[in-house]
């Protein structure tokens, strides 16, 4: 009786694992372009403000520049954030088969992910996206039942109409209209904010504060439906089951690729002119970006799934941080913290872009050890385990 009622079991436990295993390691692989992307933002005020950072201006910095920019920005975020998407969908079945309410938990977690987040943009980084995932969880709720062809049509039709906002943005730059958005004097405006960030504590607060004031509205206007975009995607990933088995959807997954890399790199190259050339306004690259980074980051993740059974070292190495994704975001910013900003070392503006991907790639492989080390001994990263705690309003036990 005990073998008939094991023995079944094991191929959908295995598959289970395995499936869990894939989606944390392209977790922790988000994580590892969020954190490259973000150091810049972190590490001086100029790039803050759109600007580039005048100290450094050799050839290799520029490379630095235009490759990050290029490959990187504003891909991972829209992976992070169909990974968002793809796990409501798992808390919801798994709500279902406990019998438990979903809506009070779930409205509790993004409380628990909006105090979390303004704690981490008022303290550590106003970019934080934490807090836009909690508006956006909002929205996932309200089409939680909607089928998954209506959730990639609701995606694209609010991508649409948000490029074509950037166009127009874009039409009335170009009649002369001064739509740059960046502050006036951005480079009085960021010298002032690398003296701030290099100053006490209140200075710091402070200076956050204050670009948290420009930060929200392009949340609201640009970031924030970009999300919501790429939530409703994984939504219906996860509704259609495509992750339980990516073997048997080679085909789709090498369309992504062929389709994603042919107008996603276009669109980040044109993106990447724009931002850094100036002879076109960057709303027309961020009119096109807006359309094809979700294209290119679509086709990472299909070429990271596909190579991922070829290479099971890479994937145990990366699962261990997407584990605990949550802790180790903060702990990015916590860290970056330390070293720019006057809570510790203080060298705002003082370390070229080549050195600063170098400082984030050490940060991620010390963040692949801690993680490994924690979770033999723990079921929960830290503030995954406080955000548990808040969800289901009981204490989550952390022994293994």
């Amino acid at each position: 009786m005990r073998t008939q009622e094991t023995h079944p079991a094991r191929p959908d436990v295995r598959l289970a694992a395995a499936r869990i295993t894939s989606v944390d390691a392209l977790r922790g692989f988000s994580l590892l372009g969020i954190l490259v992307v973000n150091i810049a933002f972190l590490a001086s005020g100029y790039r803050m403000a759109g600007l580039a950072e005048p100290a450094f201006n050799s050839s290799l910095d520029w490379g630095v520049r235009w490759f990050v920019t290029l490959f990187l920005e504003n891909k991972f975020y829209l992976l992070f954030s169909f990974l968002f998407g793809y796990s409501f969908t798992l808390q919801v079945d798994s709500a279902r088969r406990q019998g438990r309410p979903f809506v009070p938990m779930f409205l509790r977690r993004l409380a628990g992910l909006f105090l979390l987040g303004l704690a981490h943009a008022v303290l550590l980084f106003p970019g934080d996206i934490l807090t836009t995932y909690a508006a956006v969880g909002l929205a996932l709720l309200i089409f939680r039942g909607v089928r998954p062809k209506t959730a990639v049509a609701l995606a694209i039709t609010l991508t649409l109409l948000l490029a074509a906002a950037f166009m127009l943005l874009a039409m009335l730059a170009t009649m002369g209209l001064d739509m740059s958005g960046r502050v006036a004097d951005g480079s009085a405006q960021a010298a002032a904010s690398n003296s701030a960030l290099g100053g006490m504590f209140w200075q710091i607060v402070s200076e956050h504060l204050r670009k948290l004031s420009f930060i929200i509205v392009a949340r609201v206007f640009f970031q924030g439906p970009a999300v919501l975009s790429a939530c409703l995607i994984g939504l219906a990933v996860g509704r259609l089951g495509v992750l339980r088995d990516v073997g048997a959807h080679t085909r789709a997954l090498r369309n992504l690729q062929w389709i994603g890399f042919t107008f996603g790199l276009g669109g980040a190259l044109f993106y990447t002119m724009c931002a850094w050339n100036g002879t076109v306004h960057k709303f027309w690259g961020e009119a096109v970006d807006l359309v094809t980074a979700p294209l290119l980051a679509a086709a990472y993740a299909a070429t990271f799934l596909r190579l991922l059974p070829y290479l099971p070292r890479l994937g145990r190495l990366l699962t261990a941080p997407g584990r605990m994704a949550l802790s180790n975001y903060l702990a990015q910013s916590l860290i970056c913290s330390l070293i720019f900003t006057g809570y510790g070392l203080a060298l705002v503006d003082r370390v070229s872009p080549p050195l600063e991907v170098l400082i984030a790639l050490g940060i991620f492989a010390v963040q692949v050890v801690y993680s490994r080390w924690w979770l033999r001994h723990h079921r929960y990263g830290p503030v995954e385990w406080l955000l548990r705690y808040l969800t289901y309003w009981r204490r989550p036990s952390q022994r293994k």
